[in-house]
């Protein structure tokens, strides 16, 4: 049974012909043809169709054969009952399977089977020729095991025959002609736009089309045209062993007088470009108007040397034109990027000098991006040329990571385009394709513009580059050449190799002869070798033929200068050649050498020079003659000769001719007869460019796939459309294999392309590189696909990988792997070669299984060769070793990704470290100073030779470290490397969240000398968790550690799963991507863990019959709900119970959205049922959402029982006390607010007096304002334990994994805790995860664009959609991503549904011009900073349904009121700039973006789609799909400022008090839960109650030793006076001390600005990616400045925010937010800062009171106090001080008439200046002492009255501070202050308010002596309004006993 396993492996080819057909090739047949015969064979009789798509079958069976009666020996059977023998009948079964599964048709099959049969048993073979199909494939079936079944199928599926299987499952049908027939057979042509929806085409696949056969096996070689005609004047000879062909040079066209353009037409800025120019040439001018003075894309086929890359230069120039701010003359140079392709690394890199040198003016930054040169992100963005090969920038523009760059780029220029012909031109096509498909759908133009020697089919790349041929397109023939050529040609007719050789050698003596003494000549030769060979043949038969003299004559003054040089060289050869005139070049000589033969050429001392290619391509040396000895070159990825590109022969022709000395150069090419018909077309501009892509079709195709841009089957038909081949087929289709059946109906070959892309796309689903749904056509890209893609490696060497690679390999397998690539597949191992590599398979340190004959044994040694610096000796070896290094870096680098993604951490960790010892060409076993560039060889040596461990290295000094190398001088130097070498140290923290998760803190430390010429910028590093036995691999992360922050430390979270039983330990290591031997592991032992109490079960759901309205039994309360809801849906039915029919504690965890604040409202309603009604309090979590609660409920609850009052409070205390003495029904408020009110509740009755207390979002408690929010509650349910006034919790949340605690710790029983599971929503929700890998921030969010808009389309294409990002800024960014896909669909309107002219009206009222913008197409943004008004527009069109689509920012998640029926949550990481990283969302806040996804009314269903990180994904997943557990922080956050504020108000007297307080808060219910979590490591009750007692005696010494209270007898504590000014500001401890500590009795304004900057409580204000540049600017702008700048200090950024509001600057939206919320809290500091000086008695506390003043009116000290009246500018200000008007006081006693010409005002500035005016504050004030003796020591008081003129009608109360710039509502207060100016004391103060007047009493006491004190009252909002009033000298006696005691008078921290 032989041939059936040849049969399966046939089978393993995907069903392909693969035929052979470079034999009848060569004879000349045409490719084409005989492709078009291979397929037209199907077309024979019978109208059968053999081995294509089912459909097209034409008979249908009638027979009773089913595929059910086929097993694997029916065929055996049927020739048994004619063969008796079971040895002939076996032989005849394999061998008709064989027939009947051969390719041949059916007539041909016939005859076999005839035959094999002998011509008898005609039954069978009627039998077996018609049911073939069914008879091979299901023996096949029945034959094949389980793992071959599966490729068995797929091939059945490519060769149509799936019916069998359906038959086989059950569908007895065959199918009829009919079926997929009904294709309408005009096939229209696919839509331009940028998604299609997968079976757009209505076209399926009808059959694999033979991709191999359709790849021009000659390569760039390929020659399609058949004749070359030649120019006039052409003659042939023929001599022995060759022939010649002269071509003569065409005639030059004349200059026409005036046609050049001269440099001064240019604008004057652009003519430095063009220096010692007059003007530009003929092709130069002749494009001048089209390059520089439009947009139009050009192709210019020119001539080498008719300076093209001018006019690529011209086009530059109109770039930079377009950015260039014609009144400054300034570039904006971040606005756009140009790329400049070329094909050669040295072509590359003469651009970039050339470039840089003539735009270095402009302050253009050109660079190099090549294999050599990688760039970083960095350098990429500062760089606006970029110059590179196809291949790089391939692969940039294939990864996602660098889509922020490669969007800026506006023009494209690619040089020698007519290397599409060539092997690589599929790269170029594949860079064009993309960026034209890009262009047409994005609307983003990039001008291209195509260079290319002459071609005939110029047109064909002129339709692919989009040129318009009447504009863009310029053809200019031989003619003008600079320099004319004359061509010779001569085939060596000889077919002997060694002859052959011979031949070319005379020849190309002669030719060198002929010029010898008049010309100097070059011979280009194609190896290294060769070039001293040659050289040395033409001179030994000159000296032979006594010819030598004429190549240098030997008295000529050459022959001197030769003879002097010949001393200067370093190369034998060369010493050797020199004196004869003769010279080599190649790039293995020395620099200098080559230097010296350049120069001597030049300068016409050097007769001849033979070279190799490399001096055409990189320097510009010509001759008038050259001469190419040979065209065959060797290719090592072929493994063999191969013929030279056309480029190469172009290029090295184009260097004969001097256009300075010659009127014509000669080019001779020596070559095979064979060729000569393809070098004559090439020259003479007859060798049509064909399209070499099918080639890498299927690569370039996951490419797309990878990129997103090819989402199905259609897509990918629209994407070949845009290449060069589909251009060529249109033109030719015969060459392309195209034959009859499918140019009929076809005319744009659609059906073509959907069978070339079927066939690529299932030969990528066979390598796993995609997933293929044949029937919707829809791709979907795999890991593998990614890695192929970013690697650049083809797919069949994934399945290579795919196939071979281990879980358990080391590094000897990982080596053979590599060197089965397919990548190598050609290199072959030649007889000659043999002994060198068996020498090698003994040097190289790593086993090769292989022997020397197999060449993956020879790929293996020459990479382990490459590594060890081992010296080759056969040329084409080297050449193999050079191309093995070039690919091994990312082919080892792909073999490490699928590890890693795979998990597998042995493999992973053996890849990496090959990809190092590729980069760094050493073995790890070396001595890892070898990665230092030039350390001495001896010390490498001698450190290798000890065997002292590389780790302990880094403990010795530098004479240790010399001891031990043996060398004492170097020790520094060995120090010096060893710390520079990249180390970190790791630190790691475990807290199990749940049982199967665990959080790892890890905290990375630098610990070496960053170095930028080892270090570079920044160095990666691979974060890696591995289970205990290191072989499995749990988490993987990539982390990049950036130069600026090379000295701080990293802090890194990362989740792991966990599992039962506990493994003894995890490592977590972190490896250097770079460095080899630099990393560090750590293992984290569980030996402690204990993971937290398994987590109770959430509450059913009960499916209860909903409630109507009237349970509520009360007409008024049901009214309240009338109208919004009908019933009450299940969650509410299922609490309504314990909520209005019960005074219990309830809690409530249900998904965001499920009308939890119904549920809230029941409480409320039973409160006020009953009677006497209580007051309520609602926290809310933030104060947009305080502000919306207040709204609702006043509307909804406004007209209950005659009026509810609901209030939210302000934070300012005086306020606040006020609202809750006049009552208020509900107050809503934040947690700190409720805090700092309820903190004195022993004094407060109303604090007490509370009936129902509502926690919203309850879960909180785990985030930021976690802590205050759990003592809060904790406090309520102490305070209604200690004075037994009831109040009811009812507490709000969402699923929740530990709601018992919670719920036991309100007080609610196990009945009234209602915890629903997180898929319990009023509306079910679907919800997709899509994951990306992309580590760079902002291509990540460009490339979610694309699939947020897909997801829009496909899910919710007329439904409203909220789209959250993470900051701001990207809310404008992602819009218009979203706006540019709409467009490439060709509909930018899609998301807008009011007419136009209805939205204007709306938009005139916008205020952010990019808003509006958007808005026209029906897009809105929504974020933090947008102005109120702005805000209220965008969610009045969304609600309305006017605009579909919302794009809001992160923070607003909370706050913003509108619902959709999808969510789209884009990425799930902010930048958290203390850190300077990206950090994951809170889960809260991603539960709270899906509870926006909730519209019970309008829909039944919702959705979400979540975009993040791989990394992330399992992470969210766990908790959007179960509870979410929740900790507390106030141990770690917040435990010292609540002891401190207990302490203040005497609840906590001593250390017993404290622990008490502990037991009544949250934490205490977690820490028996999860104690790991909390740094417990047993729950035993000693362990407990010692636990809490350490927590409680540090944190109380902690607060000692910060002076803030006092501990007597190791047991009481009392209060200090800085902890009484922390608890009754409410500011952290920590700011008390600073400013204790900081603040002086000289302190300045400056100083004082910076110790409030430096404020604990700034530490939040946000610190954004990239703010540094504004920052910086606002820096420059403001007066104040510091000795250390940091701009990535929140108190640097709160010191700038204060001075910029100062000094009014306008500041962006971002910034603008942060100040807001600085300033709501500076007022408060400023008051603790005066509190705290004036408790020193220093005088300068006025300083902060003058600061209080400008931080709300928002001008320096400095300034006119008429600045705080609005409308005041610096004009108007100028005009009144010259009328004399000084202050505010002054304005109001104008004139009218004299006010009304200074302030030339229209009404409604009037008006606000008149009420600002009337609202200034006008005191009177009056004092008296009181009378009697002074004396020392005794109270001396001081009465002071305070009025205020009130008009009567005014309301008494509204005192608010007129302030348009102060952010918050402020009512106005005055400090009464007594002080001594001459001794800088105060002796006095209150803080006061006045409604219409107040008396103080102040009392002080004085030392003996005279005394001048004063009596100050200042205002701490308005400027200019104070009093500084002297009093009359005081003349003080000695007191009786005069211990004087400095009162500090601390009034006012009594209310």
């Amino acid at each position: 049974m032989n041939s059936d396993e040849e049969e399966e492996e046939e089978e393993e080819d995907g069903g392909f012909e693969i035929r052979d057909e470079s034999d009848d090739e060569e004879e000349g047949a045409e490719p084409g043809a005989e492709q078009a015969d291979a397929e037209g064979e199907d077309q024979d009789d019978e109208g059968l169709v053999i081995g294509t798509a089912g459909p097209s079958k034409k008979t249908k069976s009638t027979d009773e054969l089913s595929p059910h009666d086929i097993d694997g020996f029916w065929l055996q059977r049927l020739i048994s009952t004619a063969y008796t023998d079971p040895v002939t009948a076996t032989s005849k079964t394999s061998d008709a399977l064989s027939i009947l599964s051969s390719e041949a048709n059916l007539r041909d099959v016939e005859n076999s089977l005839m035959d094999l049969f002998d011509y008898e048993h005609f039954e069978i073979v009627k039998t077996l020729t018609k049911h073939r199909d069914l008879i091979v494939w299901c023996t096949k079936l029945a034959r094949a095991d389980e793992n071959e079944r599966m490729s068995v199928e797929v091939a059945m599926r490519e060769r149509g025959v799936g019916w069998i299987l359906k038959a086989l499952r059950g569908d007895r049908t065959k199918p009829t002609a009919g079926d997929s027939m009904d294709v309408d057979p005009k096939v229209q042509e696919l839509p331009k736009t940028g998604t299609l929806a997968p079976g757009s085409s209505k076209l399926a696949p009808r059959k694999p089309v033979d991709l191999e056969a359709m790849i021009f096996q000659q390569g760039g070689h390929l020659m399609s045209n058949k004749k070359c005609k030649l120019p006039e004047g052409s003659f042939k000879r023929s001599k022995k062993g060759y022939e010649e062909i002269h071509v003569p040079a065409p005639k030059s066209k004349p200059a026409v007088p005036g046609e050049n353009v001269p440099i001064t037409d240019l604008p004057l800025w652009a003519q430095p470009v063009f220096p010692n120019t007059k003007s530009l040439n003929r092709v130069q001018s002749r494009l001048y108007p089209i390059a520089f003075g439009t947009d139009e894309p050009l192709l210019l086929c020119a001539p080498t040397g008719a300076g093209k890359t001018n006019v690529a230069m011209l086009t530059m120039l109109h770039e930079l034109e377009k950015v260039r701010d014609p009144d400054t003359g300034k570039f904006d140079l971040d606005a756009f990027k140009i790329v400049y392709v070329a094909p050669m690394k040295a072509l590359v890199q003469e651009q970039v000098g050339s470039f840089q040198k003539r735009l270095e003016q402009f302050g253009v930054k050109v660079s190099e991006l090549t294999g050599d040169n990688q760039l970083t992100k960095q350098a990429i963005s500062e760089t606006q040329i970029i110059v590179t090969t196809p291949e790089k920038w391939d692969v940039i523009t294939r990864k996602s990571t660098d889509t922020s760059y490669t969007n800026l780029v506006r023009l494209i220029i690619v040089d020698e385009i007519h290397l599409l012909h060539d092997e690589r031109g599929p790269v170029v096509e594949s860079i064009l394709a993309r960026t034209v498909r890009r262009m047409e759908q994005t609307g983003d133009y990039v001008r291209l513009v195509g260079l290319s020697a002459t071609l005939p089919n110029y047109q064909d790349v002129a339709t692919f580059l989009r040129v318009d041929p009447k504009k863009g397109l310029f053809y200019f023939d031989a003619s003008y050449r600079p320099c004319a050529l004359q061509q010779e040609f001569i085939g060596v007719t000889e077919k002997k190799a060694i002859r052959r050789y011979q031949v070319m050698n005379e020849v190309c003596y002669e030719k060198v002869l002929d010029q010898a003494g008049k010309n100097q000549t070059l011979v280009f030769v194609h190896s290294r070798k060769e070039t001293g060979k040659t050289a040395r043949f033409i001179r030994d038969m000159a000296i032979e033929k006594e010819t030598i003299t004429q190549f240098v004559k030997p008295d000529s003054a050459s022959r001197e200068i030769l003879q002097t040089e010949v001393e200067n060289c370093n190369d034998p050869l060369l010493a050797d050649l020199l004196p004869f005139g003769f010279g080599i070049h190649h790039a293995g000589m020395t620099r200098t050498d080559r230097t010296l033969v350049e120069d001597l050429f030049a300068d016409g001392h050097l007769q001849v020079l033979v070279c190799t290619a490399t001096l055409a391509w990189g320097v510009n040396l010509p001759a008038h003659t050259v001469i190419i000895k040979g065209t065959q070159i060797y290719n090592p990825e072929k493994g063999r000769w191969c013929e030279l590109s056309s480029q190469d022969v172009l290029q090295m022709l184009g260097r004969a001719g001097r256009p300075q000395f010659d009127t014509f150069g000669e080019g001779i090419i020596i070559t095979n007869h064979s060729e000569l018909q393809y070098y004559l077309s090439l020259m003479n501009q007859q060798l049509p460019i064909e399209s070499q892509f099918v080639s890498k079709l299927a690569d370039n195709l996951n490419a797309e796939v990878v990129l997103g841009t090819v989402r199905n089957r259609d897509e990918a038909v629209q994407w070949l459309g845009y290449t060069y081949l589909y251009v060529r087929m249109l033109r030719t289709p015969g060459l392309y294999g195209i034959n009859v059946d499918y140019s009929d109906d076809d005319p744009h070959l659609t059906q073509k392309r959907v069978d070339i892309v079927h066939t690529a796309a299932v030969m990528l689903e066979k390598a796993n590189l995609i997933k293929y749904d044949r029937k919707t056509g829809v791709f979907a890209s795999t890991e593998l696909g990614r890695i192929a893609s970013h690697y650049y490696v083809t797919y069949a060497s994934m399945s290579v990988y795919n196939q071979h690679l281990k879980p358990t390999m080391g590094m000897i397998e990982l080596f053979r792997v590599f060197a089965l690539s397919n990548e190598f597949k050609l290199i072959p191992v030649r007889q000659e070669e043999k002994q060198e590599l068996a020498k090698l398979l003994e040097r190289v340190p790593i086993p090769v299984k292989e022997g020397v004959e197999e060449p993956p044994a020879k790929i293996n040694v020459l990479l382990q060769a490459f590594i060890s610096g081992l010296k080759l000796e056969g040329f084409a070896l080297v050449s193999d070793m050079v191309y093995v290094q070039q690919s091994a870096g990312r082919i080892l680098r792909a073999m490490f990704e699928i590890c890693l993604k795979r998990g597998w951490a042995a493999p992973a960790r053996a890849a990496l470290d090959m990809c190092k010892m590729a980069e760094k060409k050493m073995w790890s076993s070396m001595t890892p100073l070898r990665q230092f560039p030039r350390v001495r060889e001896d010390i490498i040596r001698k450190a290798e030779g000890k065997q002292f461990p590389w780790h302990r290295y880094f403990d010795l000094e530098p004479p240790e470290l010399g001891e031990l190398i043996g060398i004492q001088s170097a020790g520094k130097t060995i120090h010096r490397l060893v710390h520079c070498f990249p180390k970190l140290d790791l630190q790691a923290h475990v807290q199990p969240i749940t049982r199967s998760l665990m959080r790892i803190d890890l905290t990375l430390t630098p610990d070496f000398q960053w170095d930028e010429k080892y270090h570079g910028t920044s160095q990666a590093f691979w974060i890696i968790v591995e289970d205990v036995d290191g072989e499995v691999i749990l988490f993987h992360d990539q982390f990049v550690l950036r130069q600026r922050y090379a000295e701080d430390e990293h802090q890194v979270t990362v989740t792991v799963p966990m599992f039962e039983p506990v493994p003894p330990n995890y490592y977590v290591s972190v490896i250097s991507d770079r460095w080899l031997q630099s990393e560090t592991r750590l293992p984290i032992s569980f030996k402690h863990l204990i993971l937290p109490e398994k987590f109770p079960p959430p509450t059913a759901l009960l499916d209860l019959q909903s409630l109507p309205l009237s349970a509520l039994r009360n007409k008024e309360f049901e009214a309240v709900f009338d109208g919004k809801v009908r019933t009450f849906n299940k969650i509410q039915t299922q609490v309504f119970q314990a909520l209005y029919n019960s005074d219990d504690n309830v809690f409530i965890g249900a998904p965001a959205g499920s009308g939890k604040t119904i549920c809230a409202e029941f409480a409320l309603l039973r409160l006020w049922s009953k009677p006497g009604p209580q007051r309520a309090v609602c926290i809310e979590a933030f104060q947009e959402m305080v502000d919306q609660r207040v709204a609702e409920w006043r509307a909804k609850f406004g007209e209950i029982q005659g009026g509810k009052d609901i209030v939210a409070l302000t934070g300012e205390t005086s306020a606040d006390l006020r609202l809750m003495e006049k009552g208020g029904d509900v107050v809503v408020c934040t947690p700190t607010q409720w805090d700092i009110l309820s903190r004195r509740w022993k004094q407060r009755k109303h604090v007490q007096n509370i009936g129902l207390l509502i926690a919203d979002e309850v879960q909180l408690i785990g985030g930021e304002i976690g802590p205050t929010y759990e003592v809060v509650i904790s406090r309520t349910r102490y305070v209604s334990a200690q004075t037994d006034n009831k109040t009811r919790i009812v507490a709000c949340g969402v699923s929740l994994a530990n709601a018992r605690e919670l719920g036991e710790w309100i007080g609610a029983s196990t009945h009234t805790v209602f915890n629903f599971t997180p898929s319990a929503r009023p509306l079910p929700m679907e919800i997709h995860i899509q994951t990306f890998n992309i580590p760079h921030f902002p291509s990540l969010m460009i490339s979610m664009a694309k699939p947020a808009y897909l997801a829009i389309v496909e899910h919710s294409p007329t439904k409203p959609v909220i789209v959250f990002v993470p900051a701001r800024k990207q809310c404008q960014l992602t819009v218009d991503d979203i706006l540019s896909y709409c467009i490439a669909d060709g509909n930018e309107d899609r998301f807008l549904n009011i007419e136009p002219t209805d939205l204007q009206p709306h938009l005139d009222h916008i205020s952010d011009k990019g808003l509006v913008d958007c808005l026209k197409h029906g897009i809105g943004f929504y974020h933090e900073a947008l102005s109120k008004q702005d805000k209220k527009i965008v969610e009045r069109l969304f609600s309305a349904g006017a605009i579909q689509v919302l794009v809001a920012s992160r923070d607003t998640a909370w706050s913003i009121p509108v619902s959709s029926y999808m969510v789209i949550i884009m990425g799930v990481q902010f930048y958290e700039g203390r850190e300077h990283r990206y950090v994951d969302y809170p889960v809260t806040d991603v539960l709270q973006m899906l509870g926006r996804a909730c519209r019970p009314g309008e829909d039944d269903s919702s959705r979400c789609v979540l975009l993040c990180q791989q990394t992330r994904k399992d992470f969210y997943k766990k908790f959007l799909a179960e509870g979410l557990p929740i900790e507390s922080h106030l141990p770690t956050h917040m435990l010292h400022d609540y002891f401190m504020a207990e302490i203040a108000v005497k609840t906590i007297e001593n250390k017993q008090d404290a622990m008490d307080i502990l037991t009544w808060t949250f934490f205490y219910r977690r820490m028996t839960q999860n104690p790991n979590y909390y740094n417990l490591n047993s729950v035993s009750h000693r362990h407990l109650s010692d636990h809490l007692s350490e927590l409680v005696e540090n944190t109380l010494n902690d607060l000692v030793s910060s002076k803030c209270i006092s501990i007597e007898d190791e047991m009481d504590v009392s209060p200090l006076n800085l902890g009484m000014i922390a608890a009754y500001y409410n500011i952290s401890y920590v700011t008390v001390e600073v400013y204790s500590m900081s603040l002086k009795e000289r302190t300045k304004l400056k100083g004082l600005l910076e110790i409030v900057s430096s404020s604990a409580e700034f530490e939040s204000i946000p610190i954004r990616r990239h703010e540094d540049v504004i920052l910086r600017r606002i820096y420059d702008r403001v007066p104040v400045k510091l000795e250390n700048v940091n701009y990535e200090a929140p108190h640097f950024k709160t010191f700038l925010l204060l001075q910029a509001h100062f000094s009014r600057l306008h500041l962006p939206p971002d910034l603008a937010s942060d100040q807001a919320i600085v300033l709501g809290k500076v007022l408060n500091l400023l008051a603790a800062c005066v509190d705290v000086m004036s408790s020193n008695a220093y005088l300068n506390a006025l300083g902060a009171m003058d600061l209080s003043q400008m931080c709300v009116q928002a001008m320096w000290d400095s300034d006119s106090p008429l600045k705080q009246v609005p409308h005041f500018d610096s004009e108007v200000i100028a005009r009144c001080k010259a009328k004399g008007v000084e202050s505010v006081i002054d304005i109001m006693e104008l004139e009218d008439d004299v006010r009304n010409d200074l302030l030339r005002m229209d009404q409604r500035q009037m008006r606000d200046v008149a009420t600002f005016v009337n609202a200034y504050p006008n005191l009177d004030v009056s004092h008296e002492l009181e009378e009697g003796e002074y004396t020392a020591g005794t109270p001396i008081v001081l009465k002071v009255l305070l009025e205020k003129e009130v008009d009567e009608d005014e309301e008494d109360d509204d005192q608010a501070v007129i302030a348009p710039l102060y952010p918050a509502k402020k009512m106005a207060s005055w400090w009464v202050v007594v002080g001594e100016p001459s001794t800088k004391q105060l002796l006095a103060i209150r803080k006061v308010t006045v409604r219409k007047q107040i008396n103080v009493k102040l009392d002080f006491t004085l030392p003996k002596g005279p005394h001048k004190l004063k009596l100050y009252v200042i205002c701490d909002s308005y400027v200019g309004a104070d009093h500084d009033i002297a009093l009359d000298p005081i003349e003080v006696a000695e007191g009786e006993d005069s211990d004087e005691e400095d009162e500090d008078s601390d009034e006012e921290m009594e209310e």
